[in-house]
């Protein structure tokens, strides 16, 4: 939610006490019955009955049972509390496209749509209500203002009217005289009772920079939401046939180009039918079903989003394998399904009026290439984990996720799981910014001698047999400088446990003559050069 976008026009319907009707049409129980929904101990939900007789939400289920004898309480089961639900929905749908499900019983949907399409407002909604009473909802509400928050206590308030609408501006009026505790922030109206505002309009007539500052950006949002300056977009639902497609081979297939010629017309209509919903896909998962009953699955990100060319070429690329990718094609392929993971509405990769910016041919190039070269053909630079810089260098191919956390250091040996600790503690020995600019693909053997001219030597206690005082890039020592600063040694111990692999390097940071800066490590008696601070 943002308080800087200017509230649109909302239009929220609301069936109350929707968890009480959908379990007691499970239960196939009267809605007349004292009827509770119980989760984790207290009442989620309860019926007209059950409130007369002093049940309210958030009782325990032991007071509730004193307060109202005939109570039947019943477990709350979202899964079915939903479904029930979806048949309301997918019939608002085909009345008017773009609903948001903001929870079972609870939908919203802008209204300029609607209310163009069926004359106005008021029109709009008894249409709406027409098809939930044939539903079976005959108590269903409707309400209309601007922005989210203010259209839902409109449908949620008190009254013998199915309909409110709140004129256009007049939001902030409707919400002033209403309770505080309708935020549904607990701390922050506990906070804001004790200093003795009691409404939203109190709190909205705060004024907003010192709302900020005192409860930051969560108290910002409410104060925006209490002055009817709600900016929060209705983020319409994704019809789940939209989201997948699945194709079946039988007899199973083993040939790869079998396979994705298969796939192409099921991956052009996979497209089509986000496109129709102005949606597209930015990241998508392919699993792939073999004849033993096996299951290969692999996520896939695009730079921008999927045609159906590119979801033909994922699939293709996961029944090759690859370094990176876990082959398929073990035994005939029996199922490929496309499961579209990320979709973002169309109108955000639009091309431009004057045609597509340079980061868009780059984008439509590179993912060209990469159709042709396959999916490991070309690669971008990234930092992961490691202790020396050469190490922190990550080749990710175009279009895949970057990783978040750097993989982890290795552990000794018969340890197979590492605790959380390890999991988000850094590479113990890596070199701590700032990082130098110049790595060496391989590390250049130098020379680095004390003031006698002997070569500087670390014992194992850590101690220098002399300090460093002249330096030279080549192996010979020719062009010896001296140094005019350096730092060190700081050992590295790898593998400490593997009697045969153990490794320790001594590295250090010196300056030299020419005041160029170099990372050096000793291992044994040889010195490297692993990097340069230009």
């Amino acid at each position: 939610m943002n308080a800087a976008i200017a509230p649109v026009r909302t239009m929220v319907v609301w069936c109350p006490d929707w968890p009480v009707v959908a379990t007691a049409g499970f239960e196939e129980v009267s809605l007349d019955e004292p009827i509770a929904v119980i989760e984790k101990g207290l009442v989620y939900a309860c019926s007209a009955s059950a409130r007369a007789d002093g049940v309210r939400r958030g009782l325990r289920i032991r007071e509730a049972q004193a307060r109202s004898p005939r109570l039947l309480d019943f477990v709350h089961d979202p899964v079915r509390v939903n479904r029930a639900f979806e048949p309301f929905i997918s019939a608002l749908e085909e009345m008017s496209p773009h609903v948001q499900i903001v929870r079972a019983g609870s939908c919203a949907l802008r209204a300029r749509g609607p209310a163009r399409y069926y004359g106005d407002e008021h029109a709009a909604a008894l249409a709406f209500l027409e098809r939930f009473a044939e539903l079976g909802v005959t108590d269903a509400r409707v309400g209309i203002a601007d922005g989210m928050f203010a259209a839902d206590q409109a449908a949620r308030l008190p009254g013998v009217d199915l309909i409110r609408i709140v004129p256009e501006n007049e939001s902030p009026r409707f919400l002033a005289g209403l309770p505080l505790q309708l935020l549904d922030e607990d701390e922050l109206t506990m906070l804001l009772w004790r200093l003795g505002i009691r409404t939203l309009g109190d709190f909205a007539r705060l004024p907003a920079d010192d709302v900020r500052t005192r409860f930051g950006e969560p108290g910002a949002r409410a104060h925006a939401r209490a002055g009817g300056l709600d900016g929060t977009q209705v983020t319409p639902r994704i019809p789940p046939e939209v989201r997948e497609s699945v194709s079946d081979f039988e007899p199973p297939l083993d040939r790869i180009d079998q396979i994705t010629f298969g796939i192409r017309a099921a991956s052009d209509r996979f497209i089509d039918d986000l496109a129709t919903a102005m949606f597209v896909c930015t990241a998508l998962r392919v699993e792939i079903t073999t004849e033993r009953g096996e299951v290969r699955e692999r996520s896939w990100l695009h730079p921008r989003w999927f045609g159906s060319s590119d979801v033909v070429d994922r699939v293709r690329w996961q029944l090759q394998g690859g370094s990176t990718i876990e082959s398929a094609l073990s035994s005939p392929v029996t199922r490929v399904r496309i499961v579209a993971e990320t979709i973002d509405h169309s109108s955000h990769h639009e091309t431009g009026l004057w045609g597509s910016g340079s980061d868009e041919r780059i984008h439509h190039g590179l993912s060209r290439v990469q159709s042709i070269v396959g999916h490991e053909g070309v690669l971008t630079a990234s930092i992961g984990g490691g202790r020396s810089p050469r190490e922190r260098q990550l080749l990710i191919p175009w279009g895949d996720r970057v990783p978040e956390k750097a993989p982890r250091a290795p552990r000794p040996r018969g340890r197979q799981k590492a605790s959380a600790a390890e999991q988000i503690a850094p590479w113990p020995g890596s070199l701590p910014p700032p990082l130098p600019t110049t790595v060496f693909e391989k590390p250049r053997p130098v020379v680095v001698l004390a003031a006698d001219r002997d070569p500087v030597a670390v014992t194992e206690r850590g101690d220098l047999s002399a300090p460093p005082v002249f330096f030279s890039e080549n192996p010979s020592g020719q062009g010896l400088r001296p140094l005019e600063a350096w730092a060190g040694p700081w050992p590295v111990y790898e593998r400490w446990w593997d009697s045969d692999k153990r490794r320790r390097l001594d590295r250090f940071q010196v300056v030299d003559a020419d005041g160029m800066a170099w990372l050096l490590a000793l291992e044994g008696q040889v010195w490297r050069a692993e990097a340069r601070y230009d």
